[in-house]
């Protein structure tokens, strides 16, 4: 007999269509059969920073080099993810939930992770819009008056992005404990919408977020395989699509594949993250590992390229597509000249990854959508993909993803305002309940305010003296400057923002993520 799933929340209306006994139940199950592994691997993540504090940097696998060697290939891709050249991403909400299924690109990624706050209202509240687009049943009409409606025709394949192994969701408790956010967002739309994509004729697709190894990979392929099971899937119908926004996962690329290879639909490079996980990882070792202002490190420094040149010669190796990273850039209605600029950059860098062999790529606004097409339209054609392109004449050594110190760039004062700025303005927002901000004409989630305030970190904590002023960055000087960037917002509640901005960004010891204590802070 099993005990209750406690719900310590308030239950909205329709909300037991989502947190039905039957589907608590199955949460239940998963959460029973992999807390103690995935608190495990939470453990294991910690011995691995003690060993890079220690001197000993990443490299490829010794133990699992027969992987590497051997002949395999993921499964064939499934329905709805043969061809993927636009992939859109954002929060559950319904507003987006339209736009984006509308928006003709290829893939929605429904994102319950860095782009959305995982407010009770938003963990449910996004299930239920989930189920209402695949049912077609879908409205939303805005406090102004708008309407919102999906089109007849084709909408864009739904992949949910599930919160990363390391947040818990403290309004449901099973035996008295929190359950991984992971498992609940995961759990519920595979136990809702798996059998109606299946009739729909797609299927349950994931985006799984933040991994830092190939165990990690085969955690969530054992959830996979219990999940399907207990709900009478057939084996090798879920599909997930795994980013490597870690640095320890740059160096295992082709085990996570393997762990996952008849759940796998490939790969996606996510700059924001990667970043964040080089200042995270190596923020002991000094001056070798500092980054320049977060705005110059484009995809073309060095250890970037080799990262991204590696990640599509490992799909197209194994058969699975390689996905680019993020266009964030968010178009003015009121401003030409700032969108030519911008968009002239945005079609640079999709040029870059279609002509490199990506698969295809994201954007962050739906008017982007058709510039991301036409760019790929012209490398790909008729062709729905360019897994053919094996990319053979790639071979990345561990050095080269390790050079961080040939990244051009400078450290200056607008660009720690920036951090500042944008890092204290994000969480205003996500502590009021949203995910995506428009900060600057750039859409900002959690991952780009990771970088934000792990950078004002990693600058503080290496006496760095700034190129344009000659000062050096102080705890007081990231407080003035605060100080001074909030007075610029005006109006209230950035108090609270401002607190955890500082605390995540100067204190000595370094938080691993600020969504961990932003998260308590919430009801």
């Amino acid at each position: 007999m099993t005990t209750p799933v406690e719900v310590a929340a308030p239950w909205h209306d329709r909300y037991e269509e989502i947190l039905s006994p039957e589907a608590l139940d199955f949460l239940a199950e998963l959460h029973r059969a992999f807390e103690d592994r995935r608190r495990e691997l939470l453990r294991l993540r910690d011995q691995r920073f003690a060993e890079f504090a220690a001197g000993r940097l990443p490299d490829f696998l010794a133990q699992t080099a027969a992987v590497r060697e051997k002949e395999w290939r993921v499964a064939e891709p499934a329905p709805g993810l043969v061809d993927r050249r636009v992939e859109i991403t954002g929060p559950t909400d319904p507003k987006m939930t339209i736009n984006a299924l509308n928006s003709g690109a290829k893939v929605w990624l429904a994102d319950f992770e860095d782009a959305n706050t995982p407010l009770w209202e938003n963990v449910i509240g996004g299930q239920l819009n989930l189920r209402d687009a695949i049912d077609r049943r879908l409205a939303f009409t805005s406090p102004e008056g708008k309407q919102y409606a999906l089109n007849d025709g084709p909408l864009a394949t739904i992949v949910v992005r599930p919160r990363g192994w390391h947040l818990t969701e403290k309004h449901i408790l099973v035996d008295g404990e929190r359950i991984a956010g992971a498992l609940v967002d995961f759990g519920l739309y595979f136990f809702h919408c798996a059998e109606r994509q299946l009739r729909a004729g797609a299927g349950p697709y994931f985006y799984l977020p933040k991994l830092e190894s190939h165990l990690e990979a085969r955690l969530w392929n054992d959830v996979f395989l219990l999940a399907q099971e207990l709900r009478d899937i057939p084996r090798g119908t879920i599909r997930a699509t795994v980013l490597i926004e870690t640095f320890p996962a740059a160096f295992e690329m082709e085990e996570i594949l393997h762990e996952l290879r008849e759940h796998s639909a490939g790969l996606n490079a996510g700059r924001w993250d990667y970043m964040f996980s080089v200042i995270k990882k190596f923020r002991t070792l000094g001056r070798e590992f500092l980054l320049p202002d977060r705005n110059s490190v484009t995809m073309t420094a060095p250890f970037m390229r080799a990262y991204t040149e590696l990640l599509v010669r490992t799909c197209h190796k194994r058969g699975a597509h390689a996905i680019g990273g993020m266009a964030a850039f968010i178009p003015s209605r009121r401003d030409p000249e700032v969108n030519e600029k911008a968009l002239t950059k945005v079609r640079e860098g999709k040029t870059r990854e279609a002509n490199d062999g990506f698969d295809g790529s994201w954007v962050a606004h739906p008017d982007l959508a058709p510039v991301c097409r036409e760019v790929f339209d012209s490398v790909l054609g008729d062709r729905p993909n360019q897994l053919d392109k094996l990319r053979e004449d790639v071979s990345v050594t561990a050095a080269q993803l390790l050079d961080i110190r040939s990244t051009p760039g400078q450290h200056t004062e607008a660009g720690l305002r920036n951090a500042v700025s944008v890092g204290a303005q994000y969480l205003a927002a996500w502590l009021a309940g949203a995910g995506a901000v428009a900060i600057f004409n750039l859409m900002e989630d959690a991952a780009t305010a990771e970088i934000s305030r792990s950078q004002v970190w990693q600058w503080l904590h290496n006496d760095v003296t700034l190129d344009d002023t000659g000062e050096k960055v102080t705890r007081e000087l990231v407080e003035r400057i605060a100080d001074e960037e909030i007075a610029k917002l005006g109006g209230n509640g950035h108090a609270e923002a401002r607190a955890l901005f500082l605390e995540v960004a100067t204190a000595d010891d370094f938080t691993e993520f600020l969504t961990l204590p932003a998260y308590e802070r919430m009801p």
